[in-house]
């Protein structure tokens, strides 16, 4: 999963106490990333911020892409799925960065372009989203460190089994209590993380291509002989949520604008660090392909990056990738809990979530929105054990909850384009210009929807139709009117998807 960056909610200093800015590196979410260096505004460089993009969305989820890649397409399918990926998720990378210029004063999370764009309803639904795929991530995490385990104890299964389900239990309220008691500084953990979650991928690129089978790849080119994986089209739609989960945490890319020595050194280092990460990820789906079969590379176990790296060079090989998976999932998760607590804390402050969600302990942490988000964790955790899949599973719901606040981010984006809402001083260039960038990020997000499939859109509206409620008491608690004539036709459209998805779940006709 990619790792979320300061700011991928965009919260700042200005908008919660300083105990929580320390937030400040945690991965979506995909996946949370590395803390930065402490650092005074102004004095970071080009490469510096390159870097920090970088090590912002390199997260858990590479290790999981030669078999979510194996099981659908073939290498031509991969190059365009990754020229899709890389094109639309630059162009929402972009749709951040502008708005973070157009509109300076809405730094409260992702979310709250929703909000400004399109209501308050609309706001609450994008920042439920986004906390629900920040505990998605979460319980992902947790199942990805037991399934890499039970490469070593079987016991462990796919990280689906009691044994897992104990152990991530004991972890989730082991981070929770040490959170609660005011641990929340993870610059130095998530800087030697970084270094040794980096460190394994290079290595593991490097091998595969030294063991290059030219033979091997040319049969995956397109890999029909190996069986019927579809049309290309039916390919690429089936890589598009994995693409999509790696690279999120691309929206904080622009918030080291504020550390930049020159402002144009912001725009230059988002896209070099993201071609940086493109390539990375390129890399290790080609690379697999060189050495294995593609039916070979489907039916690997994830975390499958190990089962490659293992057939190529042996025994050494699991127990190296393992341990930068383990380390990795491990320093990150520190981060998305720090991420879903904070998702929740700082609504309820802007008074769109009900204000027990802002209380707050003795050590200045949001205890209240850390249990919930405990306890959310938790739940999923427990579904586990009736899922066929749950590694994917948590892996697709976090990345489908996910496009609910970048959609409506773009679509925000393309509104103000569209309007000249504060592009009144701009030239009409760069008004055109961003508006298209913004329509083909609103585009590929609702693209990424219809990829997603209507299974977990419904799953998504079983988890937002029921929060509805949390909406409901927040405005009655500042007495303000509940619902506008438009907000009641998208709620009774969302509870009617989420009934859909609750009947479906118990008829059997949508299986998890």
């Amino acid at each position: 999963m990619a790792d979320t960056v300061p700011g991928a909610a965009h919260t700042s200093a200005g908008n919660t106490p300083a105990a929580h800015t320390a937030l400040a590196g945690a991965s979506p979410p995909g996946t949370p990333a590395a803390d930065p260096p402490v650092v005074t505004p102004g004095k970071m460089s080009m490469p510096t911020l390159t870097a920090m993009v970088v090590g912002s969305m390199v997260g858990a989820g590479v290790f999981s892409l030669p078999a979510r890649f194996g099981v659908a397409t073939g290498i031509l399918g991969s190059l365009i799925a990754w020229t899709i990926a890389g094109t639309g998720m630059l162009m929402l990378a972009f749709v951040f960065q502008n708005l973070a210029i157009r509109k300076p004063n809405l730094d409260s999370g992702v979310f709250i372009y929703a909000k400004a764009g399109f209501g308050d309803y609309a706001g609450f639904n994008s920042a439920i989203g986004f906390w629900a795929s920040a505990i998605a991530g979460n319980a992902f995490y947790w199942v990805f460190i037991n399934a890499t385990l039970g490469a070593f104890f079987p016991a462990f299964g796919d990280g689906d089994t009691v044994l897992a389900l104990a152990l991530s239990t004991v972890g989730v309220w082991l981070f929770h209590f040490l959170i609660a008691r005011g641990v929340r500084d993870a610059a130095v953990i998530n800087r030697i993380v970084t270094v040794l979650k980096i460190l394994p991928i290079l290595v593991f690129i490097v091998v595969l291509f030294v063991a290059f089978d030219a033979g091997v790849f040319a049969d995956n080119w397109i890999a029909t002989g190996y069986g019927d994986l579809g049309s290309l089209n039916e390919q690429i739609r089936n890589t598009m949520i994995i693409t999509t989960f790696v690279f999120l945490g691309i929206e904080g890319a622009s918030v080291y604008s504020r550390y930049a020595k020159k402002r144009q050194d912001v725009g230059r280092a988002t896209i070099l660090g993201f071609l940086t990460v493109l390539s990375i990820f390129a890399l290790v789906t080609l690379s697999s392909y060189s050495v294995m079969a593609q039916p070979q590379i489907a039916a690997t176990r994830q975390p499958s990056m190990i089962g490659v790296f293992e057939h190529v060079v042996g025994d050494w090989g699991r127990w190296f990738i393992s341990a930068g998976v383990i380390i990795s999932v491990l320093g990150a998760y520190l981060a998305w809990t720090l991420m879903a607590a904070e998702v929740m804390y700082i609504p309820a402050h802007n008074e769109d979530f009900p204000a027990f969600l802002g209380r707050e302990n003795g050590k200045g942490t949001p205890i209240t929105a850390l249990v919930v988000s405990s306890l959310a964790v938790q739940l999923l955790l427990a579904v586990t054990l009736v899922l066929t899949d749950a590694l994917n599973f948590m892996l697709d719901l976090c990345t489908s909850l996910a496009l609910i606040p970048y959609f409506l981010a773009a679509a925000y984006a393309l509104k103000l384009g569209l309007t000249g809402e504060s592009y009144e001083d701009v030239p009409a260039r760069t008004r055109r210009k961003e508006a298209i960038f913004a329509g083909i990020a609103t585009a590929y997000t609702l693209f990424l929807f219809e990829a997603a499939g209507l299974k977990f859109l419904l799953l998504c509206s079983v988890l937002l139709a029921p929060a509805t409620l949390l909406y409901v008491k927040a405005r009655s608690e500042r007495g303000r009117r509940l619902f506008t004539p438009t907000e009641i036709a998208l709620c009774a459209l969302i509870v009617a998807a989420g009934i859909t998805g609750i009947i479906g779940l118990w008829a059997g006709f949508i299986a998890i």
